[in-house]
């Protein structure tokens, strides 16, 4: 045990023993020999004690002491191995969970030694993954030890490093853990309809408990994500090749979360049909705890990749860095069916909650206040129904208030500004608490109603009435109730201006606190929306800005932004286009039949026909041709030095 608290401390880069456990020389492969000749020994005579020790040995070594350099350090290191499959592939009647948790920890710190090349560690990763579950529970159990070392490495890596692609699998073997995420996550929502009254209780008290594929999948999702949105150039680099770096690796980054982003709404497509399919039938179901089971089941969703994985994406998505047109054509068709999902089982799941009932019980008693309604309102009434967002109140982002306070107590000399803004609000609402209090009257607060000292003063307070200091307060004191400030924005300003006494405690300097409202009464959101509702409307958010994003479509470039004179001109729309072979659009060489009238108008708008791109074919026709004003007409005429043609009558 002595040995296994040395391997837990050295784990640990911050400890000093780390350090120096890593400066030790190697361990001389007749060393590493001797280890598998006791361990074989033990495992013959079956002597779990010395496993133990040995297997707690193996940790240490292969993390810190061993290097396989020369052709016999690596027989020794196909010999460690094989021990320890041995082990780890024992049926569970002949080795202990113990030893298997041990032998699993040995493999993944040796992962590198024991399988030195990419394809090695690829093959095992697909072996646990694919196998893990069927044939042994040593498989699965190596395969969350792995994944779950290889998710702590990865959240303290940045993308790009050298050890990127070590911890970050290809996307074969994510699509690997992938499934697994997804199949957990149906059978976890499967068990609210299957299993017993004690066990669904049993199960609501272990969620939300992230498995380590799902483990995995967050850091990767994290790690690719935070990259994006947080990479910032170099500012003391801006030659050509440090910009072209940044870029390659946005470019590199942005593909890497769209494929992972793609698999993501596949899996929670299918997590979504079963959690419907679920709900739909605990619905229909007769059994006794039926409203519990709705209850929980909200809770065990969370606990599935649509609480872990799908929030994180929905909100990251939203930033700007990946708000481009490839990710919303990408991304569009997924995010419309988990609209609908998420919607239609939110809206199942409410129509079970009592608020919705009563809201869609209206009372028999109202005849005749329908009746003096206007026809238009009766018929927009009959046409509404009910949604997954009926009688629910979309808490405001300043609902609850924000808190501005000094430091308690105050120091000498102590100042502190701050100021508040809510957009939109007519009017603040200030309650400060009930303990605020300064030394003496001087030592004030000042508010100002706008965003600075130099706004309209409102108010100012200072003092205290617990016989310390000036045992007096300014006016009437600190505010009992609310302060109301005309406006949407307030400043505070403390100045501590005096030393404190020796005799004074803190509860007499203990400053101020106080809430800022937008509304007079405080509004309850501590217990936000339902979390369906809440993933609904984030899905819709982002399907809106991606639907957005496709309606504008591609960015002007700078060439258009120079040519807009040239293409609004009405001159070159006259032109014939047409397509080549490679797709280029070149002016006809011949004219074509042409679909334009064969005067154009120049004081009206002009629209090309859309049907114009196409090869010019037939006969030779006559090109419209574009009225000018006659002050142009006649300015031409001056330049080329051509008169205008005078015409003859005809003699008879």
């Amino acid at each position: 045990m002595c040995i296994h608290q040395l391997n837990l401390l050295a784990a640990s880069s911050n400890l000093p023993i780390s350090n120096f456990l890593g400066k030790q020389h190697p361990i001389e492969a007749h060393h590493l020999s001797s280890i598998c000749d006791i361990m074989e020994k033990a495992m013959v005579n079956g002597d779990t004690c010395i496993i133990r020790c040995i297997l707690v040995v193996f940790q240490v070594v292969f993390k810190f002491f061993f290097s396989p350099q020369t052709e016999r350090n690596r027989d020794i290191v196909r010999r460690s191995g094989l021990l320890l499959w041995q082990l780890l592939m024992a049926p569970r009647d002949q080795i202990c969970s113990e030893i298997q948790k041990e032998v699993c920890l040995a493999i993944s710190s040796g992962l590198n030694i024991l399988y030195p090349g990419e394809a090695e560690i690829n093959n095992l990763l697909k072996l646990v993954l694919t196998e893990g579950e069927n044939r042994n529970s040593g498989l699965s159990q190596l395969r969350d030890v792995i994944l779950t070392n290889l998710a702590e490495q990865l959240q303290n890596n940045r993308f790009g490093s050298e050890d990127d692609d070590h911890y970050r699998l290809n996307d074969e073997l994510l699509h690997y853990i992938l499934k697994i995420v997804v199949r957990e996550s149906c059978v976890l929502i499967t068990k609210c309809q299957t299993v017993s009254k004690d066990d669904f209780q049993r199960l609501l008290s272990t969620v939300p408990a992230a498995s380590s594929c799902l483990r995995y999948l967050m850091a990767v999702q994290n790690h690719l994500l935070s990259n994006t949105i947080l990479i910032k150039p170099d500012d003391n680099d801006d030659s050509d090749s440090s910009l072209q770096g940044e870029t390659l690796k946005v470019q590199e980054l942005k593909t890497s979360i769209l494929s992972l982003a793609t698999q993501i709404l596949t899996g929670c497509d299918e997590v979504l049909e079963m959690l419907q399919q679920v709900t739909t039938a605990l619905i229909n179901s007769d059994i006794s705890d039926r409203e519990q089971r709705l209850k929980g089941l909200e809770q065990i969703t969370k606990a599935t990749m649509l609480g872990h994985l799908l929030p994180v994406l929905l909100t990251s998505l939203m930033h700007p860095n990946l708000q481009t047109l490839t990710m919303a054509d990408a991304l569009m068709p997924q995010l419309v069916q988990l609209v609908l999902y998420t919607s239609q089982t939110a809206l199942l799941l409410k129509t079970q909650s009592p608020v919705f009932s009563e809201l869609n019980s209206s009372p028999s008693c109202a005849p005749e206040q329908k009746g003096k309604q206007l026809p238009d309102e009766r018929m927009l009434e009959e046409k509404e129904e009910p949604g997954f967002l009926t009688g629910l109140k979309i808490p405001a982002p300043w609902a609850a208030g924000k808190t501005v306070e000094t430091v308690h107590p105050v120091r000498d000399n102590y100042k502190f500004k701050e100021t508040v803004h809510i957009p939109g609000a007519r009017c603040l609402y200030l309650r400060f608490d009930n303990r605020c209090s300064s030394q003496y009257d001087y030592d004030k607060l000042v508010i100002y109603a706008g965003p600075s000292t130099n706004s309209r003063k409102v108010a100012e307070y200072g003092g205290n009435t617990l016989g310390y200091g000036s045992r007096s307060v300014l006016g009437t004191g600190w505010p009992k109730d609310l302060v109301k400030v005309e406006g949407d924005t307030v400043t505070f300003s403390f100045e501590m201006r005096s030393g404190r006494e020796h005799n004074t405690p803190d509860k007499a300097m203990w400053g101020f606190a106080c809430t800022v409202r937008a509304q007079e009464s405080s509004e309850d959101v501590s217990g936000g929306l339902p979390f369906l509702v809440d993933l609904a409307l984030g899905l819709s958010v982002l399907a809106c800005s991606m639907l957005r994003i496709l309606y504008n479509g591609p960015e002007i470039t700078k060439d258009e932004e120079t040519c807009q004179e040239l293409l609004r001109s009405k001159l070159l729309q006259r032109c014939q286009w047409q397509v080549e072979a490679n797709g280029v659009i070149s002016p006809a060489l011949t004219p074509s039949p042409s679909p334009l009238p064969l005067t154009i108008d120049e004081d009206r708008e002009f629209t090309y026909p859309s049907d114009v791109l196409v090869p010019p074919v037939g006969h030779y026709f006559d090109l419209p041709r574009i009225r000018l004003p006659p002050g142009i007409m006649i300015k031409l005429r001056e330049i080329s030095g051509r008169a205008r043609p005078q015409f003859r009558p005809s003699i008879k």
